[in-house]
């Protein structure tokens, strides 16, 4: 349908006109060719718009398509047994020796063929998408080799052309170090991971580069070495960051004007400067801080004192964030973080948006493409309030459903 005129909605926004979630109470969004036309007040309605078809939405809550801009959906096996084994009492390195741990899922991985990677793909994006997720982030990283990095990338690239959302690529050679270089990081950077960066560049298949700066992962040094590359090839950054530990990874990446710095349980003051200086979001993931069970929360806080933009996001991951739903993340983020529903719904969408690099969409308002969410709520809080509790109405893509 070129056009359509969505009546009596109920508008979240997320323009910033000093009203809660940019709330409007008797609304209509305009939609021509894909693209928002109008969105405000009913009585604002522009003449060219008042021919539109018209669909009565009976006062259902509208909001930005929702954006997961923190995922690694594309992955081989599962480790559903080391979850069990933790409960009953296993230690981290007890699961290790028996073959747990990031180790299982590469092996797992390099084992699968394109095809069945796609197919578990798919099945944790048809849940995002049920939810009204219309762009998805997804990392490479579980390869730890060239053949298997291109080989996720390229399943990535094909969801978006096999369901209706969008999906942007980041390449995560640097997540951890594998069997085969083990105490020798910076040989496998400089033998596997950068050539695997070139490669993929060279294919078209990178939106972004990533990297996980920790104790057990990668140094500030090195990840500053990935990054250059990244620089060189005209690639934003972005980084996994002060999840265990603070090395001051969030700062290394705000120098390099990252797009985002993720995780940030032991973020310090100086690392929220360096963040809102350089204008970099913050990326907040309550999945691996429920799933770890871990003690420490994210400066929330501070981030809120410096103006530093959150962002929320499933990291959906087989290890320490199984966890497909970005509405119950929500809810997490809420629950586990002290984050408002506004905040968590703005992160889902409006941050989110940012986090991608998209300028298109996150909001609604005219000029932007027309993704929404159409929910069965009486108030925006509801989305985050409920746990295990789907009210999409619709999802509109592009426009059309």
């Amino acid at each position: 349908m070129p056009q359509r005129l969505l009546t009596h909605a109920r508008l979240a926004t997320f323009t910033h006109t000093g009203t809660p979630y940019g709330l409007i109470e008797d609304g209509v969004l305009a939609i021509d060719s894909g693209t928002i036309a109008f969105a405000g007040p009913a009585a604002d309605l522009p003449q060219a718009c008042a021919g539109f078809p018209k669909e009565d939405l009976a006062g259902r809550l509208v909001t930005p398509g929702l954006i997961d801009c923190h995922t690694h959906v594309v992955f081989g096996g599962d480790r559903a047994r080391e979850f069990e084994m933790r409960l009953e009492g296993a230690s981290y390195e007890e699961v290790a020796r028996a073959g747990g741990g990031i180790v299982s899922t590469v092996k797992a991985t390099r084992a699968a063929s394109e095809d069945e990677l796609l197919e578990g793909v798919l099945s944790r994006v048809d849940a995002l998408i049920a939810e009204g997720v219309t762009a998805i982030e997804i990392k490479s990283g579980y390869g730890l080799d060239q053949e298997t990095e291109l080989k996720m990338l390229r399943a990535a690239r094909k969801v978006g052309s096999l369901r209706p959302v969008t999906v942007r690529t980041t390449f995560l050679g640097a997540h951890a170090v594998p069997a085969e270089y083990k105490d020798r990081a910076d040989a496998y950077l400089d033998d596997i991971c950068l050539p695997a960066l070139d490669a993929a560049h060279a294919e078209g298949l990178v939106d972004a580069v990533d990297g996980f700066c920790e104790g057990i992962a990668f140094s500030p040094d090195q990840i500053a070495k990935v990054f250059d590359k990244a620089k060189a090839l005209g690639l934003p950054v972005k980084l996994h960051a002060e999840q265990l530990s603070n090395l001051g990874g969030t700062a290394l990446a705000a120098s390099y004007g990252a797009l985002s710095a993720d995780h940030l349980e032991y973020l310090d003051e100086a690392g929220v400067r360096a963040m809102a200086d350089s204008g970099t979001i913050a990326v907040i993931l309550p999945g691996a801080f429920y799933t770890l069970r871990e003690t420490q929360a994210p400066p929330i806080d501070l981030l809120r004192q410096h103006k530093v933009p959150m962002a929320l996001a499933t990291d959906c991951n087989p290890g320490s964030s199984p966890l497909a739903s970005l509405l119950l993340t929500m809810n997490m983020g809420c629950t586990l973080f002290r984050m408002t529903p506004e905040e968590a719904l703005a992160g889902a969408t409006r941050e989110a948006a940012r986090v991608l690099g998209f300028t298109d969409r996150g909001t609604l308002e005219a000029g932007k493409r027309a993704d929404l969410a159409i929910w069965n709520v009486q108030h925006p809080a509801e989305l985050s309030y409920r746990i295990g509790f789907n009210s999409l109405e619709k999802r509109i893509f592009g426009g059309s459903e």
